[in-house]
């Protein structure tokens, strides 16, 4: 879902092609890697060059021929993700349902890999507009079969906006994208059931819970061109509705074991405090210190509009992009630490 700098051996194959050639390069990259390269902004303030992740095959008992995780699969890893994590502290405040929301993740990767324009997308996607508030789907603008998903608290303009993508990427075969995205689409509709049972302030701003379709890259796109290529559904999302929207945070890979959350390095720096300041009163703000790298995502839409707009998203967990993305690598208390500092950060928002 993002773009970084050439990896180490990335770098090497490059060389290797120059003599080898460009087939023989590509034969290489995919005995490597397997998948399409991870993506990051050139901007980040660390060295960015890192190893490409190694993905074993999903055992063959896990799955079924198409990818969908068995049951009993499902079951153990949701069993895992339930075990403790120490280095995500305990919330003190309980608006938010972890329990809830793992159960959504479970949903989604229950129907295994869910690229944009797929059945299985098409399944989930009717699973989560009945979850959402005033709900309506939205076709995505230049791309026929892609919709986004939105659900709405009425009250004055301009909006609030909580935000994820629902798509997996197409790569590798069998990914099911539990961090990525399942989790923050959980968060989304788990936020959204929390704020739509709390009495509404007087005086206070709509809010909007958006699901983007798309986000991830179609066949044949290409991943220099990311922002370009993918980013479908935030994209039209933005280009119609920008105007109507005073901030927004996006929750990408929110849920994974030990998670951290530094601020993006292209968020907008004021939204950002704010959305500390909530995690602080939720006693997580551990998870959401320093500064991280520049990604591209489906905040840069707005950012690019000129609306204030935060990512949160553990670019360093282990498992991104790979078919090991599974729910076992997440923790319920790392979701909850998001979920209660989105409810909390949504409540104060909509009273600005």
């Amino acid at each position: 879902m993002h773009r970084q700098r050439p990896s180490a051996i990335r770098i090497v194959l490059l060389v290797v092609a120059a003599t080898l050639g460009a087939a023989v390069l590509l034969a290489l990259v995919q005995a490597i890697s397997g998948n399409r390269p991870e993506r990051r902004t050139t901007t980040s303030t660390r060295n960015s060059v890192a190893t490409v992740p190694t993905k074993a095959a999903a055992p063959a008992t896990t799955t079924a021929a198409d990818g969908v995780p068995t049951r009993a699969t499902l079951d153990r890893q949701v069993a895992a993700a339930r075990r403790p994590d120490p280095a995500v502290p305990e919330a003190r405040t309980s608006a938010f349902d972890a329990a809830r929301a793992l159960r959504l993740v479970r949903l989604q990767v229950a129907a295994g890999p869910r690229p944009a324009g797929s059945d299985a997308l098409a399944g989930v996607r009717r699973e989560l507009l009945r979850r959402l508030p005033d709900a309506r789907s939205e076709p995505v603008t230049g791309h026929p079969g892609l919709v986004n998903l939105v659900g709405r608290i009425p009250g004055r303009a301009p909006a609030v906006v909580l935000a994820a993508h629902y798509d997996t990427q197409l790569l590798p075969v069998g990914f099911v994208g539990a961090n990525d995205s399942a989790a923050g689409t959980a968060v989304v509709l788990e936020a959204a059931r929390a704020l739509s049972r709390r009495p509404r302030p007087a005086g206070a701003r709509e809010v909007r819970f958006v699901l983007f379709d798309g986000e991830e890259l179609p066949p044949g796109g290409d991943d220099d061109q990311f922002e370009r290529d993918g980013l479908r559904g935030s994209t039209a999302y933005a280009a119609a509705h920008a105007s109507e929207v005073g901030s927004l945070v996006l929750a990408d890979y929110v849920a994974g074991r030990g998670l951290r959350l530094p601020r993006e390095l292209g968020s907008d720096r004021t939204l950002w405090r704010r959305v500390r300041a909530a995690a602080g009163r939720a006693g997580v703000g551990k998870v959401f210190a320093g500064t991280g790298i520049g990604i591209v995502d489906d905040h840069l839409p707005f950012l690019r509009a000129g609306v204030p707009a935060v990512d949160l998203i553990d670019w360093d967990h282990p498992q991104k992009n790979t078919v090991d993305d599974t729910i076992d690598h997440l923790s319920e208390r790392a979701l909850d630490a998001t979920g209660e500092t989105v409810v909390g950060w949504l409540t104060a928002e909509r009273r600005r």
